[in-house]
């Protein structure tokens, strides 16, 4: 079951994804004589959600249905906009250098698992967070260096802290595509005196810029993927393949990445973690984003996130 929010008409919906329409759960439960409560959170749909067993229910049946009542239910992707799937989650978290591939295209090598543990950022969601179609901005204070990652997005379904790597999936609602948009060489006062932390900090405002985090297009319910160590991601620079990996080269699986960080963060319905980039980004190749550039970045079993470049 994929799951999105969009906007019609000035009203937000919830609906169905497929890669050519949507199919607004309100229209569906209507069809079936389900009297379905309205809400405008994708959570309360998906596993651990008040209304997540009358959804999965219409899902099912939705696709049952014949090809002209599936068109008839459904919406274009040109007649709505489609939104971030959870607009103001309470934390919005990704890993750096979480594939192997991608840490040594970058220069450093890649320590064993039981060496070394999760480096954990945060974004701010409220700024960061792009939905599917809008456009990534390059930031004027900084235009040269703006790259690309793809990334799997975990989304919490259930309050939890201190779990077990075992246990982790079980909190899980359900999966979403994330680009992690970088800044590579941001450096604030460039006629700064250099301190020995500048470095890092660099780095780390590098990802913080308006539009940086777009998410979508939809999310599929945990259920549905038992295992997200076997899932390809794909993204495209203008029609070009630039990543093309699989979330089983992780180095630290989404389980034992919420193993981590619930061990001193409890984590809540609606948080965001996303995974890590494969290699295949644009510093490693000297190529950076550009007005007039399109991302899309696919995940298998998911789908596809698309924006264009500003």
């Amino acid at each position: 079951m994929r799951l999105c929010r969009f906007e019609r008409d000035d009203q937000i919906h919830i609906g169905v994804y497929d890669e050519r329409r949507v199919t607004p759960l309100e229209r569906l439960a209507r069809l079936c004589g389900v009297d379905l409560p309205r809400s405008e959170s994708l959570l309360d749909y998906l596993p651990h959600g008040r209304f997540f067993e009358a959804a999965r229910a219409l899902s099912e049946k939705l696709a049952d249905l014949p090809g002209d009542e599936l068109a008839r239910l459904g919406i274009d992707h040109d007649q709505v906009r489609l939104l971030v799937p959870i607009p103001r989650p309470n934390k919005l978290m990704l890993l750096a250098g979480n594939y192997a591939e991608h840490i040594k295209e970058g220069g450093g090598i890649a320590a064993e698992r039981a060496r070394t543990f999760p480096y954990v950022f945060m974004k701010p969601p409220t700024t960061t967070l792009t939905n599917p179609g809008d456009p990534v901005r390059i930031p004027a204070v900084s235009p040269d260096h703006i790259d690309w990652e793809i990334e799997l997005g975990v989304v919490i379904g259930r309050r939890c802290k201190g779990v077990k790597e075992k246990e982790a999936l079980q909190y899980v609602a359900g999966y979403t595509v994330v680009n992690d948009i970088s800044d590579r060489h941001f450096k604030p006062n460039p006629n700064r005196v250099e301190r020995p932390k500048d470095a890092f900090f660099d780095w780390l405002h590098g990802k913080w810029h308006d539009t940086f985090c777009p998410v979508g297009p939809c999310i599929v319910a945990a259920t549905d993927i038992p295992d997200p160590q076997n899932l390809r991601l794909t993204l495209k620079v203008n029609g070009e393949v630039e990543q093309d990996s699989n979330t089983r080269h992780m180095i630290f699986p989404v389980a034992a990445v919420i193993e981590f960080i619930s061990a001193f963060v409890t984590l809540e319905p609606g948080d965001i973690i996303s995974t890590g980039t494969p290699s295949g980004v644009g510093a490693a190749k000297g190529k950076f984003l550009r007005p007039g550039d399109r991302l899309d970045a696919t995940i298998e079993r998911i789908g596809t996130l698309s924006n264009p470049v500003e």
